[in-house]
């Protein structure tokens, strides 16, 4: 397992210049109250590192003059009472054999050897790569933004380097070993979406059949979901982010799912709609082959060389002849009030993953979703289709193309689970 972490480190050794360091905090496990804690995270560029997903630790890759690099891992010391109430700390064995790292060390160790490393700068280092992403000014800093004015207090002379974009330059294109993952992840949402189907019933509430979706997560032993399910009827899939997912489902009502499995901290991101009753109303059909239509159209442009940002242009220009033809707008401009969200993002070690923008240029090993969707709020409905994508050398492959999408294989799986 280990090689697949040497070889992005690797990847990363490249970027270095000769006489510079990389260092990674892998995140804190953030206090819920009292003695209980949040789910912990893996700082992703930590994990891409080490394939370790653990917090409190660090990660260190120096490349001296001569361009050698080497990489070491700080752990936590055995503590007899911590490893009683919590669990023992992460062992060097344990960690060597996850990440292949060159060295190990203790936490307590780090302070004295970054200092040794700065002070001896002749012959190491001169240059500190820290990922300092920020996202907002008002947000709370990160323990690489808190280290960043450490290092400015203390050792002013030594240059900084966010190595944010560096990385997220590497993470757009996909290894095989990472489309691995991201394909398990996407067959264990498809289960997850036939088990609902399967068991959707007018009359029960949208978290009873997101529940069917935990377990399915839980069952096949994903240690987390990609984000949190999405599970809206009716109205309630006109809202994007919707999640309070505690509506009572009506009969009649389309059911809007976008949910997915998270497979070695890989996230696969899908979109369904299906009807509550198992038939889609002929309204229904017709704005849901819309906008399968869309995502068809998109797929089919999906090719090396092609600029992202026009795959959204495409499913525009499609609707706004498409829901011209039913009556729903007359012009394009008008597509906005029912359709309000880009059809792609990348995706990968984050649900909205790094190194997307609209004038990047695809090319193989790229992995992005593209999800149309439709919202007519005055008729209470909301229709979104999502499938993840990776370019090859001559177009797509569709990684989720195993989950079924068609209205009337969704119909048919419905009546067959009645039966």
């Amino acid at each position: 397992m280990s090689e697949m972490y040497v070889n992005n480190r690797k990847k990363f050794g490249e970027l270095m210049e000769n006489g510079s360091m990389l260092i990674i905090f892998s995140g804190k496990q953030p206090v819920k109250r009292g003695d209980e804690f949040y789910n912990y995270a893996p700082h992703r560029n930590f994990y891409y590192c080490t394939g370790i997903a653990r917090p409190n630790l660090i990660f260190v890759q120096t490349k001296n003059a001569k361009g050698e690099v080497r990489s070491r891992l700080y752990l936590e010391r055995y503590d007899e009472l911590t490893a009683k109430w919590d669990g023992a700390a992460l062992s060097k064995e344990s960690a060597k054999e996850t990440s292949g790292v060159d060295e190990l060390w203790f936490l307590d160790e780090f302070e004295r050897h970054i200092s040794q490393l700065l002070i001896y700068r002749t012959s190491t280092t001169q240059t500190v790569y820290l990922d300092l992403e920020n996202r907002s000014i008002s947000a709370p800093n990160t323990p690489e933004l808190d280290f960043a004015a450490r290092l400015r207090e203390k050792f002013p002379t030594v240059g900084l380097v966010n190595a944010f974009p560096m990385f997220a330059g590497l993470r757009v294109i996909k290894e095989s070993y990472e489309v691995e993952n991201l394909k398990k992840a996407g067959k264990i949402t498809g289960e997850a979406f036939e088990a609902m189907l399967a068991n959707t019933r007018p009359g029960m509430m949208e978290y009873e059949v997101e529940a069917h979706v935990d377990y399915t997560y839980k069952k096949n032993g994903c240690k987390d979901r990609a984000f949190r399910t999405i599970l809206a009827s009716g109205k309630n899939a006109c809202i994007l982010h919707y999640g309070d997912n505690n509506c009572q489902i009506a009969d009649g009502s389309l059911v809007l799912v976008d949910f997915g499995a998270q497979w070695n901290c890989y996230s696969a991101d899908v979109s369904r709609t299906f009807p509550a009753n198992g038939k889609f109303t002929d309204r229904q059909k017709q704005l849901y082959n819309i906008v399968l239509g869309a995502l068809k159209l998109v797929v089919d442009m999906v090719k090396p060389g092609v600029v992202f940002g026009k795959l959204n242009e495409a499913v525009v220009d499609y609707y706004a002849v498409e829901l011209a033809k039913i009556g729903l707008i007359k012009d394009k401009s008008e597509v906005s009030k029912y359709y309000y969200h880009g059809v792609s993002h990348m995706l990968g070690l984050e649900t909205h993953c790094v190194g997307g923008s609209m004038d990047l240029e695809l090319a193989p090993g790229m992995v992005f979703t593209v999800e149309p969707g439709l919202y007519i709020a005055e008729e209470g409905l909301g229709i979104r289709i999502e499938d993840d994508i990776l370019v090859t050398a001559s177009g797509a492959e569709n990684l989720t193309a195993g989950i079924i999408r068609e209205a009337d294989e969704i119909e048919a799986f419905m009546a067959k689970a009645k039966a």
